[in-house]
């Protein structure tokens, strides 16, 4: 009976695992030495919340850090764009995205676009030259929250927890009860892999950037 258990549960983690993939294309005539100073200006889409806007820009700033590039701190753009009303303004343009990278004091400005965060996330980004407001970099990526699997995985969990507590027949009450408990647990728990996912998504997209020194 426990052995049943054991298997509903790792089959529950193995279907809740997501998967992602990203690409990127650089401007082959730019020194990107030049370009060390960078501010992730914007975040748009379909992202759920500011909370989670602010986790992928952190993210993003990590992959920046890792390839040598200084990334300005997300507080200090914000107070930028408060006190220079940019709030109203498409900053997603390149010309209004590089008058924010001027004003910064950076050499590039990057945006990154979520147009899908639900069962799959979806991104897309580009890194701008703040002196002429061309494209240096552009990224795209997808990967699968296994926010689909959600309410399956939750109530195998679920089963599996009431089978190893319950154990028979005469258990079944506390097994119920157990297990009704992580199941419910389960289906709420998809941060952790949609966190996953997107950072898995922002490292594919960032591996063409160059490294700088």
């Amino acid at each position: 009976m426990r052995k049943a258990a054991l298997c509903l549960l790792t089959l529950a983690v193995l279907l809740t695992v997501g998967c992602a993939s990203g690409t990127g294309y650089v401007r082959q005539d730019y020194d990107f030495q030049k370009a060390r100073n960078v501010a992730v200006v914007k975040v748009t889409g379909a992202v759920p919340s500011q909370a989670a806007r602010v986790q992928l820009m952190d993210y993003f700033n990590m992959e920046l850090l890792r390839r040598g590039f200084s990334p300005v701190e997300r507080s200090q753009i914000q107070e930028v764009l408060s006190e220079q009303d940019f709030q109203a303004r498409d900053i997603t343009r390149p010309e209004n995205a590089a008058e924010v990278g001027r004003i910064l004091n950076v050499d590039a400005v990057v945006i990154l676009n979520v147009p899908t965060f639900d069962e799959r996330i979806s991104m897309t980004a580009k890194m701008v030259d703040v002196e002429d407001g061309s494209l240096l970099w552009m990224g795209e990526g997808s990967g699968s929250t296994g926010r689909t699997m959600a309410t399956i995985t939750g109530g195998l969990i679920g089963a599996g927890a009431g089978i190893w507590a319950g154990g028979d027949r005469t258990g079944k009450v506390v097994g119920g009860i157990v297990g009704g408990a992580a199941g419910g647990w389960a289906g709420r728990t998809l941060s952790p892999q949609e966190a996953s996912t997107a950072r898995k998504i922002i490292g594919n997209m960032c591996d063409e950037l160059p490294r700088v020194h």
